[in-house]
Formats: C-alpha cells, structure tokens, sequence
C-alpha cells in the first residue's frame, strides 16, 4: 500500500506530513470503502504503533491551551523529540463543519519538520473528542511521533473520554480560580494526573502560588491512582517559564509506571474498553438499520404517545424483533 509505505518512511518528513494528513482524512471518512481501506492501513500500522508518550491537555476556554502546547511542543523539539498534536475542534452546530483553527494559533510549531498538527472536527462526540481520535493516535506513532498531545475543547463530565485514551492526563488552569474549587466537577478532579497552572507571571504570580496551594490541598483529599500522586506546577507558556518542570513531572511519572508494570496495563485496559464502546456502537448502527426496526420504531412512538406501552415495553420489543 503506497500510503503505508510513505507514513513509514521518516526520511521525508514532508511527504510523510502530507501521508499522515490523507491517512487521517480516511480513516474520518464515513464512506463504506474509505472506511475499509482505513481499517487495512489501521491493522498494517499496529505493529509499528505503542512506543509514544500519549498526553491529553484540556482546560476552560481562554486559559491558554494552544500558547501552552505551541511552547511545550517547541521544548519538545528542541530535545530532539517529534510531536504530533491532535486538537479536537468543535464542530458547528449548524453546518457541521469544524472551525479548524489551531494551526493559525500554533504558527511556529506548525513550520517545524518535526511537528504536526491536526485539527479535527469532534462531529457532536460527547467529551469534544473526535471519535477517530485513537486512530489517528495509532498513525501518528506508526509514523515515528515521539510524544502525541490531545488538545480538547474544554472541561467537561466528558473528559472521561479523553482520560480513557492517553497515558497522562493535564488539565490547565488559570491563576485565581483555585479558591473556587466548585467550578471543577469532582469526577475532572479525580481523573487528573497533573494541574498545570498557566499565566504565573507577572502581577498574577502570588496568586498564582496560593492557587497552587489551594488544588494541591484538594488532590489530596481524593482518591487517585495508588502509583502516583497528581502533582500541581505552575508556569508561563508566554514567557516560556516551568516547561522545563512539566517535562520532567511527566519523565518521572512515565518511569515510575513503567517501573511498576502500571503503564502496560493502562494500555491493555484502555484497548479493551475502547473494544467494548466500538461493540456498543456497531449494535446501535446495525439496529437501526434494520429494516424491521426501521418499520417498527414509528409504531412504537406512536404507542409510547398514546400511554399504550412503557418505554421498558417498547424497547423491549423491539430488542426481541432485532
């Protein structure tokens, strides 16, 4: 497969950009033979995939994601280490398209060799995590990235998707807001593995330093992987100060879960619950295009409608008919 051949070969680093861009397309496709073609690809790229460091990065709108990831990534490189970054956009309610941004908010990053950026439409996915995102993981270490950044569209109940993907999940926050610790649902704060503290600088560094204290004191009061204890750090992406201390958290979370054997098994869990969440949707798409059920569903609303059935009875029937 000439696709293949051009994602593997690290020798162009343009032609492979422009390979990996087409491959993600595809596999994003929702045409039948894309979609096939998409799943050859996927299942030559595997062996190949698995050796990168996966980071989810999310935060509230306006606390400095992309300025964040854009200095993050340029540290990265100048380590010698190739990044890919995966920002989920959302995508408009109206005409479904996304707004595809990101590579105008990451223009350094976006001219290295060594980087590249995808922004993909999230399509309505609860969590703003685009449902090819995995995929596109697996392509993008195929290819050689050393470290694979998530940018999602903002906190959530649904981050859990995000968490459910990467080795290591961040969330950014900005100075001022740890003395209302009622703004973060409790699930967020119990999934992360590291705070991050954008925009210490300047006027706003002691607050940014109590703000520390304050969501230091509230990880510890939750339960969290026995194997790490989710550390807080503050920074300025604009000034490019503490990136260097984000970085070596990260190293030193990597080793300790290798060392332990928590990481392999991060990663088998992670496979087979997303194995179970494809399952849950591939009965959903074949259930409804059953031409049965297709007949029967309109029948059953009209007999929801009219109190002549529980919603547990209908559903139920129309399990049995299926």
């Amino acid at each position: 497969m000439e696709l293949a051949q051009a994602l593997l070969n690290r020798d162009q680093p343009t032609q492979q950009r422009r390979a990996l861009a087409k491959s993600i397309t595809l596999i994003e496709s929702a045409l039948a033979s894309h979609q096939q073609q998409a799943q050859t690809l996927l299942k030559a790229m595997l062996p190949e995939s698995g050796k990168s460091l996966r980071i989810g990065i999310s935060g509230t709108p306006g606390v400095g994601k992309s300025t964040f990831i854009e200095a993050f990534g340029l540290f990265l490189l100048s380590l010698g280490k190739r990044v890919a970054v995966l920002a989920v956009d959302p995508s408009s309610p109206i005409k479904g398209g996304s707004i595809l941004g990101d590579k105008t908010r990451m223009e350094n990053l976006s001219r290295k060799d060594g980087a590249f950026i995808r922004p993909s439409p999230s399509d309505g996915t609860l969590g703003g995590v685009a449902n090819k995102t995995r995929e596109s993981m697996i392509l993008c270490e195929a290819a050689g990235y050393d470290v694979i950044l998530v940018e999602t569209v903002g906190v959530g109940q649904s981050e859990y998707d995000v968490a459910s993907m990467v080795d290591f999940f961040l969330l950014l926050m900005q100075p001022g807001a740890g003395d209302d610790l009622q703004g973060i649902k409790r699930g967020i704060m119990e999934l992360v593995d590291a705070i991050i503290i954008n925009k210490a600088d300047g006027t706003n560094t002691t607050q940014a330093k109590q703000s520390q204290g304050h969501y230091q004191n509230a990880l510890h009061l939750m339960r969290h992987n026995e194997a790490w204890q989710p550390q807080v750090l503050c920074c300025s992406a604009l000034e490019n100060q503490g990136i260097t201390e984000v970085w070596t958290m990260l190293i030193n979370y990597f080793n300790q879960m290798q060392s332990n054997g928590s990481f392999v098994h991060k990663r088998e869990r992670q496979d087979q619950d997303w194995m179970e969440s494809l399952i849950q949707q591939m009965l959903r798409q074949r259930f409804e295009a059953n031409p049965e059920i297709k007949r029967q569903l309109p029948l059953m609303k009209c007999a929801l409608h009219n109190k002549e059935l529980s919603p547990y009875e209908a559903a139920k029937r129309l399990i049995e008919q299926f």
